[in-house]
């Protein structure tokens, strides 16, 4: 009458009661099955060791590891490597391992088992509030022989400490070659900016930032030895014009002096010319010669030498003696011309100099007037080959960096797998666990008992309880019929029960 009806706690002592028999029976046997079928899966024993990950000798401050990748993922990599076909199938055949499944099964199936048979974990730990990594690794294998499994732990671990010191070292040599060829290219760089700023500052001298305050200093120099140079040439020209007109009067009157009746040069005319070369040198001190005024002067002078010449000409018999006198000019006479030839020198040299440096003033000009654009320039020459050379510096402190560092891991004295303990010799088999099994046994006979009794309860339909008539019926009980408790009926429901 199983569902018929709520059970109750005394429903199901009675039960047990009845099939308590169907629960006892399997859950016996099944553990003895269990154990003895455990006996014939064959021992399978693993050999475990640990490996400590010492940290590089010399502090970090002093040479900075370049393997900066984590355990975890370099455990991976290795791993990767190590478990190729490549390195385990020598180690499957030099240790015999599945030897009985050769031929019965691939070379690839038999080192799939091996890896899965190999085991690699880290060293976990919580620290309070820390929780991290511990640097270290276990390295466990399994093999049906203790001693073999063994042997196979200790060269799988050998296989990863040396593997972690050529990776170290592939990788830092790796790093200090690229870092090589970086700084070759970066010098190459640096030594073409440098070229091109030494040409910029070779076809720019003194044009260059920081030369304008000298370039504006040797203007304002050249500007006053200008403003000097012109004052003595005036002073010089004032000076020859004034000895001018004095040499002027002077040979008028030795002229006026020397000259017979209508014999000689006309005195009016030699005057007049006079006066005409007195005007002209005042204005060669005021305007050009292209003025108006100076050129109309040189005409007159000119016509009027004309006309003195023809009348020269023609009293050049008569004046033969006059001519001789004249050529002995007075001391006077001799003196303002030697004045008027040392100012003419003076107003000569002073003419130069002034060229000279007028040329130098434009040319300080033109050195003041293009000192943005080169500035300009020099500042963006100058920000290039400064940003090259902070690189190449950069660059080549990071490879004298990596060569120590690469030197360190040459030496080994970097981070190293140092094995803390050495593959354990297993002396008891770490599969089958035989008392898991019998315990497993003990658990699925309970099952299946408890299975079995609730399956024929609930195809039993028989009436045991008032509370079995009510829930089927849904009658009141009138009489009920006790239990008779007595040793024959107790013996007789046995039998029917156990014939049941």
């Amino acid at each position: 009458m199983l569902g018929s009806r709520q059970l109750t706690w005394a429903d199901y002592v009675s039960i047990l009661r009845r099939r308590w028999w169907l629960v006892v029976i399997p859950t016996v046997l099944l553990p003895i099955l269990a154990y003895v079928g455990s006996l014939w899966i064959p021992n399978r024993y693993t050999s475990k060791t640990s490996v400590l990950v010492e940290q590089q000798k010399v502090p970090d401050a002093f040479v900075k590891p370049v393997v900066a990748e984590e355990l975890n993922q370099r455990l991976a990599t290795m791993q990767e490597q190590i478990l190729s076909r490549t390195r385990l199938q020598p180690i499957m055949e030099r240790f015999s391992l599945y030897k009985s499944d050769v031929g019965k099964a691939s070379t690839e199936e038999l080192l799939d088992r091996m890896r899965k048979a190999l085991s690699v974990s880290a060293v976990k730990a919580d620290f309070g509030d820390r929780t991290g990594g511990l640097p270290g690794f276990y390295i466990s294998f399994t093999a049906d022989d203790p001693r073999v499994a063994q042997q196979v732990c200790a060269e799988i671990t050998s296989m990863f400490v040396s593997e972690n010191l050529r990776v170290r070292e592939q990788h830092a040599q790796g790093t200090t070659e690229f870092l090589k060829g970086q700084v070759e290219a970066a010098k190459r760089n640096l030594d073409e900016q440098d070229s091109k700023l030494a040409t910029f500052k070779t076809k720019y001298i003194s044009q260059l930032p920081g030369d304008e305050q000298t370039n504006l200093a040797m203007l304002n120099s050249l500007n006053g030895r200008l403003d000097a140079i012109n004052q003595t040439i005036a002073q010089a020209q004032q000076q020859k014009t004034y000895l001018d007109g004095m040499l002027a009067r002077q040979m008028a009157e030795m002229k006026s002096t020397n000259v017979e009746g209508g014999i000689g040069a006309p005195v009016d005319l030699e005057k007049k010319r006079n006066e005409l070369q007195a005007q002209l040198l005042d204005l060669q001190t005021k305007y050009t010669a292209d003025h108006p005024d100076v050129i109309k002067t040189k005409s007159l002078l000119a016509q009027l030498d004309k006309k003195i010449a023809s009348a020269t000409a023609a009293g050049n018999d008569a004046s033969t003696s006059t001519t001789k006198d004249l050529a002995s000019e007075p001391r006077e006479i001799t003196q303002t011309r030697l004045a008027i030839r040392q100012n003419e020198e003076i107003i000569k040299a002073k003419t130069q100099q002034q060229d000279q440096i007028q040329k130098e003033i434009r040319v300080f000009q033109g050195r003041v007037s293009a000192s943005p654009l080169v500035e300009e320039q020099f500042k963006v020459l100058t920000r290039d080959y400064q940003s090259a050379q902070v690189f190449y510096e950069d660059l080549l402190k990071k490879q004298r960096e990596s060569e120590m560092a690469t030197d360190l891991e040459r030496k080994q004295q970097g981070e190293q797998f140092r094995v803390l303990d050495p593959p354990s010799l297993p002396e008891k088999p770490t599969f089958p666990n035989r008392l898991n099994f019998a315990l497993g046994g003990l658990a699925g006979g309970l099952c299946l008992g408890g299975g079995l009794v609730f399956l024929l309860e609930l195809k039993d339909q028989s009436f045991r309880t008032e509370p079995d008539v009510i829930a089927m019926l849904k009658l009141p009980v009138l009489v009920s019929i006790p239990r008779i408790e007595s040793a024959d009926v107790e013996h007789n429901m046995k039998k029917v029960t156990t014939s049941a």
